[in-house]
């Protein structure tokens, strides 16, 4: 679980690293590496949900 979040917290680092890339800089790249990283969240907290759930049951 606590690599989870570890993955978790890593991958919202790169989207803001990113996101702040496109939003103040202009780099159109750096929107689509964001776009990515919002997919990687999106799977990543979908697993933490069902992780978080198994450990309830216990």
């Amino acid at each position: 679980m606590k690599d989870l979040v570890a993955k978790i917290n890593a991958e919202i680092e790169t989207f803001k690293t990113e996101s702040e890339a496109l939003a103040e800089k202009g780099v159109k790249a750096a929107g689509a590496r964001a776009r990515k990283s919002s997919l990687e969240i999106e799977k990543l907290l979908k697993e933490f949900r069902k992780v978080s759930i198994e450990e309830s049951k216990k």
